[in-house]
């Protein structure tokens, strides 16, 4: 399968998009914002007119949106993916959303003879732009096989999980993990300086012990710095964690700790700052404790 249409090109999915073209694949884009796709026609690609243009000149559709309810208008939608697709055209939505929308989807889907894919990824703009993001998915086998070449453009690790919304289940459970990561660094860091240790001292004796961990490595170094220019936007990690907080009550699971994360991300968005990186819930602590971590 060499023609493929992408659908939403912000900050993780234009390099990802970007990626799929350098490996050579006949790529159609299309985001609501026109001049998102001016840098991706330039490299190649074909400006889509609408949804239904991009699935009619595609075998494959990947959509990356910010939540359920832009998936569902991108893909159901008037002049929406399915309006345009032929039966035996694969769906893969690589937008992080809760389970049961990509179940309902898929179902719809399947109706019109569109298999689909939910394939929701993990790394940020920085392993987006390095094709190493990691992939998580669910679907049908046999659909996830057709696609796994496509997939690993975009991804150094490429998983199926189990069948439709098993992708999106992964993705809050590494969004539950990644958060609470972020708030046990940012309590550590606030501590050690409160204390008057050098926080970046601090880091650089626990990385390489238990606690070390990818979250720690990636985002102690912004908060050390004070830098907090999204690669993941907290109103983005609230999405993830209202999925994640809905998904677990549907299922009677209790997730206290994710409770108070929320409510740690929700503080901030108030506090003017739901467009700064994840790695910025720092700051909720540093006001608490009257401290700041960066020099």
């Amino acid at each position: 399968m060499r023609k493929i249409g992408f659908i939403g090109l912000g900050i993780m999915g234009k390099p990802m998009a970007q990626n799929l073209v350098k490996a050579g694949y006949e790529l159609t884009v299309f985001d609501i914002l026109s001049e998102r796709m001016d840098d991706l026609v330039r490299a190649g690609a074909r400006r889509g007119a609408s949804g239904k243009d991009v699935a009619a000149q595609s075998e494959v559709v990947i959509t990356m949106l910010p939540n359920s309810p832009h998936v569902r208008e991108a893909v159901l939608g008037p002049g929406g993916v399915l309006e345009g697709a032929k039966p035996g055209t694969i769906l893969v939505d690589m937008s992080s959303i809760a389970p049961l929308a990509s179940q309902e989807i898929a179902a719809q889907a399947r109706e019109k003879g569109v298999a689909m894919l939910d394939a929701p990824v993990s790394g940020g703009e920085p392993k987006a732009i390095a094709g190493t993001l990691a992939i998580m998915v669910g679907g049908p086998q046999e659909t996830f096989d057709q696609v796994k070449d496509i997939l690993a453009k975009m991804g150094s690790s490429v998983t199926r999980v189990g069948e439709i919304g098993s992708g999106n289940v992964t993705k809050l459970a590494n969004q539950i993990i990644v958060a609470l990561n972020i708030a046990a660094m940012s309590e550590a860091l606030v501590l050690a300086t409160k204390a008057g240790v050098n926080p970046e001292k601090v880091f650089q004796a626990i990385r390489g012990g238990l606690a070390g961990s990818a979250v720690l490595d990636a985002k102690a170094p912004l908060a050390l710095k004070g830098n907090f220019k999204p690669g993941f936007r907290i109103e983005l990690h609230i999405k993830d964690m209202a999925n994640a907080l809905d998904t677990a009550h549907e299922l009677g699971v209790p997730v206290p700790l994710s409770g108070v994360v929320m409510q740690i991300l929700q503080a901030l968005r108030t506090d003017g700052k739901a467009g700064n990186d994840h790695s910025g819930i720092i700051e909720f602590y540093e006001q608490l404790a009257k401290v700041q971590v960066r020099g």
